[in-house]
């Protein structure tokens, strides 16, 4: 598909590895909606799209209430008149912002911590993906791109969980709408990343979100044979791979 003046959501879009994606959508002439729950940092991100000279809007979104995942979408339909690709982006990697032990065990760990990173990662990316897909299915066309997450198979149980739990609900969802035309996928970023929030030590060991260069831009533009696979950039292209495999090959 062509991304000129496509439509384009970007949970997660404030600060980080969604305000890096949502650039390169803006890079493409695409309309975007960036959501997040940092007003202020979304702010000034709008501002920087519309330097793009494309049309963008900022919505105020709490990912993991249903009734505002359905608002956003609804209001992207309304004022850009269809929905094309929405990144579900927004997610915690909590050892970066909270104060608390780096990686907390199992046994040390609040039902809270738990439920935090769960509800935002996971829970988010699925309201993301059913109101999307209200859209999508009517109009017979869309791609909905999950992220992954560098590193998920190391660090804090929650966040693993939620992260490779990511890449099967992805596969679920594409199998149910495949027919329908509509394209979903979990697109993994290329490697752990170090954003604005993360401590300086961080920054200087790990990379930026540069790294995850165009790749969701070449995921919105994918045919529906990769379609429920995870997908990365290897040298320069972008490939699917079929993972977790389905239980018959196991």
């Amino acid at each position: 598909m062509s991304l000129q003046d496509a439509s384009v959501v970007v949970t997660g879009g404030a600060k980080g590895i969604g305000r890096f994606i949502a650039h390169t959508f803006a890079r493409q002439g695409s309309r975007v909606a960036i959501a997040d729950m940092d007003t202020e940092r979304m702010a000034g991100t709008l501002a920087e799209l519309k330097e793009f000279g494309v049309t963008a809007i900022a919505v105020p979104t709490d990912v993991r209430e249903d009734a505002q995942m359905a608002a956003l979408m609804d209001r992207v339909v309304r004022e850009f008149g269809r929905l094309d690709v929405v990144v579900n982006n927004a997610g915690i990697v909590p050892h970066f912002s909270w104060g608390v032990p780096r990686w907390p065990a199992i046994k040390d760990m609040d039902e809270s911590f738990w439920s935090r990173v769960l509800d935002t990662n996971l829970l988010g990316t699925f309201l993301g993906t059913k109101h999307a897909l209200r859209h999508m299915v009517p109009q017979g066309s869309g791609h909905v791109l999950n992220l992954h997450g560098g590193g998920s198979g190391t660090g804090a149980a929650p966040y693993v969980v939620s992260k490779d739990a990511i890449v099967v609900f992805s596969r679920m969802a594409a199998g149910e709408v495949r027919d329908a035309g509509v394209f979903v996928a979990a697109v993994h970023p290329g490697a752990a990343i170090a954003t604005e929030d993360a401590p300086e030590e961080a920054r200087q060991r790990m990379p930026g979100p540069d790294i995850v260069g165009d790749r969701f831009v070449l995921a919105a533009e994918a045919g529906l044979e990769l379609s429920g696979m995870l997908l990365t950039l290897k040298e320069g292209k972008l490939v699917g791979e079929d993972w977790p495999p389905p239980p018959e090959n196991r």
